[in-house]
């Protein structure tokens, strides 16, 4: 019975340990980087010839994300703790000890970026440039300095999709940078009406954002000109890559009423409108990566 009793409790403490794992990692958005990777394999390679590479880039992708990201929890750990949306994190609350975290993030980007590698140099090159670009540049040296951080922070976030089309490829040619280009011009419609829901969270810790140093208007307009360039950069992509007709359409289509919704948002700003846009944003980067992966 001891033994028993025993065995359960190591179960609940390890699912608990898990648990905590997968908020560092951020599982969500985590996940949509991994689908835009899988977007950008499956454009160059459909259908799909070597189901063990796109198994191996599943894996090495998702072990990269996942490493830079507990890496950039464990550096913001003290303006999470400033921050009422982000104190309860694992690090901020001490429910996971900072080296623990840094060891955790360590190893996962060291497997992720040396699997990579293993695969493919060229892929390996761009999944190790996308962690150094998220962790070193945007994290460290500039996110708590400019608020145009968020532009190499874009850059990373184009990464996945950039290595994914690498290795479908075999190179690095013009359409996986302009699926990358229309991930970056993407991100400002997701961080930046981000930044202006929680503008008041970011100013107490100290983190410059583009609503707190030029005003929501200014953010509103850049926001509403990225999201026209990122959807017709993503309809060029769609294209080039011959995707088929019906899915053509339908990204186009969701794109469009993005675009319009931000345009709507500068002549008629609302909190509603701008938290709506936030999440319909993610879903159309969600959806989009889908049809070429089905299209």
């Amino acid at each position: 019975m001891a033994t028993q009793e025993l065995g359960k409790h190591t179960s609940a403490i390890l699912w608990v340990k898990l648990r905590l794992y997968w908020q560092l990692i951020k599982s969500l958005q985590t996940g949509l980087l991994l689908v835009t990777g899988l977007a950008g394999f499956m454009s160059a390679c459909c259908p799909v010839q070597s189901w063990r590479t796109m198994a191996g880039m599943v894996l090495t992708l998702f072990l990269a994300i996942s490493g830079s990201t507990v890496l950039n929890m464990v550096y913001d750990r003290d303006i999470d703790a400033r921050m009422a949306r982000t104190a309860r994190r694992p690090l901020p609350s001490g429910q996971i000890d900072t080296a623990e975290a840094l060891w955790l993030g360590l190893i996962l980007s060291t497997l992720g970026v040396g699997g990579a590698l293993l695969l493919n140099p060229w892929y390996g090159l761009v999944v190790g440039a996308g962690l150094a670009f998220d962790v070193m540049v945007y994290t460290v040296w500039l996110k708590r300095r400019t608020p145009w951080s968020i532009l190499w922070g874009g850059i990373a976030g184009g990464m996945p999709i950039l290595a994914g089309r690498t290795l479908g490829a075999g190179q690095i040619e013009y359409i996986g940078l302009l699926l990358a280009l229309a991930v970056l011009l993407w991100i400002p419609t997701h961080i930046m009406t981000y930044g202006i829901k929680h503008a008041a969270d970011y100013r107490r810790a100290g983190v410059p954002t583009f609503a707190n140093h030029y005003g929501e208007r200014k953010t509103r307009l850049i926001i509403s000109a990225s999201t026209i360039l990122a959807v017709l950069t993503m309809a060029v992509c769609a294209w080039l890559i011959q995707l088929q007709a019906h899915c053509l359409y339908a990204a186009v289509g969701l794109g469009v009423a993005l675009a319009v919704l931000t345009g709507v948002s500068v002549a008629f700003p609302s909190p509603r409108l701008n938290f709506g846009i936030f999440k319909f944003a993610s879903v159309y980067m969600l959806t989009a990566m889908l049809l070429i992966m089905v299209g």
